[in-house]
């Protein structure tokens, strides 16, 4: 599955990184895809522990059936990706397979417990690098509500960029829609990093939503839902994603 963003990573790599970069599964769960015989390393099947190299060619086992592209609202108190099974906790796959009996899609990128909103589920592995690379400058945008009156000093310092503990954020653009609400658009996506930079400044986050990735809007799906992305909606996203 070359993509410029793997290619750019420091090989030789175990075939589980790979994996998770690649944004298949997690290690563990690549572990599990690897013993089941469902990934391929140049057309033969990859074992635990084995490495490879940037021109070395990995793929999913049935790779070729159709490609799926859904977009998908994750209800608060949904884990992304595995879930804490000791903590009865829930994750995206385990819910759409109970609700929707679909199995053949993951979730691209994370959304915190505690957040909601939109992700893309596909089984199209090239989506994964350049969405999630912190050089694509993907927009996503998110609906802010926090604990007091939002003032333009802290709509200011957000746009132009917050110290979290020793990062500065880079440029924003936020936009006020009540006194405690704002909709705030990012092109990277540091761990709970708005939560970390309205702290910084004072700040709790009340609620946390994503409405929107690139040109795809989480719209009108209820929470834990998911509709079919349009054709002319990916011909565009695609298009965002410079994947030919």
């Amino acid at each position: 599955m070359p993509n410029d963003f793997l290619n750019n990573m420091n090989y030789p790599m175990r075939i589980n990184k790979y994996i998770a970069l690649a944004g298949w599964a997690s290690r563990r769960e690549a572990d599990t895809l690897i013993n089941e015989g469902k990934i391929l390393v140049n057309g033969k099947k990859a074992g635990i522990g084995q490495k490879v190299s940037g021109t070395d060619v990995v793929a999913l086992a049935g790779e070729t059936k159709n490609k799926q592209y859904l977009a998908y609202y994750k209800g608060r108190g949904i884990i992304t990706h595995s879930p804490d099974l000791k903590k009865a906790e829930v994750d995206i796959a385990t819910r759409i397979k109970k609700d929707y009996q679909l199995e053949d899609v993951y979730p691209v990128g994370r959304l915190d417990k505690d957040s909601e909103g939109l992700i893309i589920l596909t089984n199209d592995g090239r989506v994964t690098a350049p969405l999630l690379s912190p050089t694509s400058g993907i927009e996503k945008i998110y609906e802010v509500e926090v604990d007091k009156n939002i003032n333009s000093r802290f709509l200011r310092e957000i746009e132009n960029g917050v110290n979290i503990e020793g990062y500065v954020t880079k440029s924003a653009k936020a936009e006020q829609k009540s006194p405690l609400r704002f909709l705030l658009t990012l092109k990277e996506g540091k761990k709970h990093q708005i939560r970390r930079m309205c702290a910084a400044l004072g700040y709790q986050v009340q609620s946390l939503k994503r409405i929107q990735i690139a040109n795809l809007e989480l719209g009108t799906i209820k929470p834990n839902q998911y509709r079919k992305i349009s054709r002319s909606e990916l011909t565009e996203f695609l298009k965002i994603l410079k994947i030919k």
